[in-house]
């Protein structure tokens, strides 16, 4: 598939606000373009988003229920009750446990945590989860990244004698659950100013709050950071508001001082002494831990994330390093098989969705297929697996486009469902799926645009080398990180760019370009690049070829020396 190529622009009045802005803080109109963008229109914006300020953070107790929850909380460490702190198996879910856990651990030694078996049990509470509650003695239930759809299983609770203080940060039904508390940020009835937390976030602030009630000073939450910037990094939630806040911290105490279980998942991805960011948990450390409960249980993601000791740490560190490798392989297989049975099924060809199910795939894979088929031919797709008698799978959409009101437009066949805009998880019985895959179709194709079905990359500004001759750009360009959803890194196209005369074909395939390059701007500048898969064009620039080109910025550190790299997306022929 061609990419097309988007040039974002900015209005009238926008170019105002970029003229304005620019001229207060002496930079390049380029940045103060990529600001604008942003919605960052003022020199007090700019600097609290230079700068994030833990001060800055909102009161905890403006989220509704919160003060209802910490009255709860303190009332049960105060008369010694059991307290289970229960979340989901994915990075959210465990990291959110592991920060409860761990920060309630300082003030109650009552205190007990569970993850529920994704295969036996499912996402969310389980009544198998409930009943081990009540046969330990447990009194009070504090749920992570689940429970806002809860209702009869909080029902259930009650009549046990256990109380709910829910922390969640997916969409409410329009019944919420009869918990002592519901935490929430999406609630209809809740006025609390960040809307995106995610589910350790939620967790982090309920948290908060407990200290505030109890005069603990704030600092006693710094070490519990390095769990929170996974979740908000791992769970792609929006990087802006608080959650940048919250991760800018996050990363610092990950990169100074990680908990034990952290630094040795570190070890085992090789990135010990190197500045670790949001790419290297997304691809690397959150990869690694959501293994554990895709392939066995994640109650041993958590086991190792709230470990004191560092050589049973890398004892568990590996033990999931090799879950991961195990994972990869079945990823590998079962994409292999699910595009074979796409491309020689003609049906495909003509739809605007792809709904596939395989009884026997593995269920804790079926989210990152999802993943890799919504890639692979650009379609919002679910992938479903047979489990406990039902259809369950994941689903992934494609930008723009809301996966979770297409899934929501189905619910009569479901038996559960929940998610975000882009990501979802679905259960229904086995003879709704035909009915289901026609009517998310009819609901795609109804509502999809033609553009919304060939990828797209969007640029966010056009550069010349000259403007990248100054190291000043790129210094406060670095400055725009953390970098994730609603703060992705800029994408920059340059035209008419030639070869220098010694780029080359790299790679064991020779697939891979490593350019040298130049444009018609002034000065002669050479800058480096490399364009993975892109081999093609090399005899475009043997022939001196004129090319355009979009990419991001990035440092390249080679024998001491630290260079200026262009991390090439895509390229287009100069017209």
């Amino acid at each position: 598939m061609t990419n097309r190529w988007i040039i974002n622009s900015l209005n009238e009045d926008q170019k105002k606000q970029q003229d304005e802005i620019a001229k207060q803080l002496s930079i390049n109109p380029i940045l103060a373009k990529l600001l604008v963008q942003r919605g960052i229109t003022t020199f007090d914006e700019a600097k609290q988003f230079f700068r994030p300020s833990l001060n800055a953070l909102h009161d905890p107790f403006l989220m509704t229920d919160m003060q209802k929850a910490v009255d709860r909380l303190n009332l049960a460490i105060g008369k010694n009750e059991k307290i289970m702190v229960y979340g989901d198996y994915d990075v959210d879910g465990t990291t959110a446990v592991a920060l409860v856990y761990n920060f309630l651990l300082q003030y109650t030694s009552n205190i007990t945590f569970y993850i529920p078996n994704r295969y036996t049990e499912g996402y969310g509470i389980s009544y198998t989860g409930i009943d081990f509650a009540s046969n330990e003695n447990v009194k009070l239930i504090i749920t992570l990244d689940c429970g806002i759809k809860a209702v009869e299983k909080v029902n259930y609770a009650k009549e046990k004698g256990i109380d709910f203080i829910i922390c969640d940060h997916h969409n409410p039904d329009s019944q919420i659950p009869d918990a002592v508390a519901v935490l929430d940020p999406k609630r209809s009835d809740c006025n609390y100013p960040y809307p995106h937390l995610s589910g350790c976030g939620v967790g982090f602030k309920l948290m908060q709050a407990f200290a505030k009630s109890n005069d603990i000073p704030f600092f006693h939450l710094m070490p519990s950071l390095d769990l929170l910037a996974l979740s908000i990094a791992s769970d792609i939630v929006p990087i802006t508001g608080e959650n940048r806040i919250l991760i800018y911290y996050g990363l610092k105490q990950l990169n100074n001082d990680p908990s034990t279980g952290l630094k040795s998942i570190i070890e085992v991805c090789d990135l010990t002494g190197k500045e670790i960011t949001v790419s290297d948990i997304v691809f690397k450390i959150g990869p690694r831990i959501n293994a554990s409960g895709r392939m066995t249980s994640g109650k041993e993601a958590v086991e190792l994330l709230i470990e004191k000791d560092i050589e049973t740490a890398r004892k568990k560190s590996h033990a999931i390093n090799e879950y991961n490798n195990e994972r990869k392989d079945l990823d590998k297989n079962m994409t292999d098989e699910a595009i074979a049975f796409i491309e020689t099924n003609q049906d495909f060809k003509n739809r605007k969705s792809i709904v596939v199910y395989q009884p026997d795939w593995h269920k804790g894979i079926v989210g990152i297929v999802a993943s890799r088929l919504a890639e692979e031919y650009y379609k919002p797709t679910v992938v479903l697996t047979s489990s406990n008698g039902l259809a369950t799978g994941s689903a992934r959409s494609i930008p723009d486009f809301d996966l979770y009101k297409a899934i929501e437009s189905c619910q009569d066949l479901l038996e559960n469902f929940g998610g975000h805009l882009y990501a979802a998880g679905l259960s229904m019985k086995e003879e709704h799926v035909e009915e289901f895959t026609r009517r998310f179709e009819e609901f795609v194709a109804n509502n999809i645009q033609p553009e919304q079905l060939s990828p797209q990359i969007e640029i966010d500004a056009e550069l010349s080398f000259a403007d990248l001759a100054p190291r000043k750009f790129f210094n406060i360009l670095k400055q725009f990180a953390p970098f994730g959803p609603e703060n992705m890194k800029p994408i920059f196209v340059s035209r008419n760019v030639r070869d220098y005369g010694t780029s080359k074909l790299v790679g064991k395939g020779q697939e891979h370009l490593k350019m040298d390059l130049i444009d018609d701007s002034e000065g002669n500048i050479v800058i480096n690049g490399i364009a993975f898969k892109k081999g093609g064009f090399y005899s475009y620039l043997k022939n001196d070829q004129p090319l355009d080109i979009c990419y991001t910025l990035e440092e390249n550190t080679f024998n001491g020396n630290t260079t200026l790299q262009l991390m090439i997306r895509d390229i287009h022929i100069s017209e």
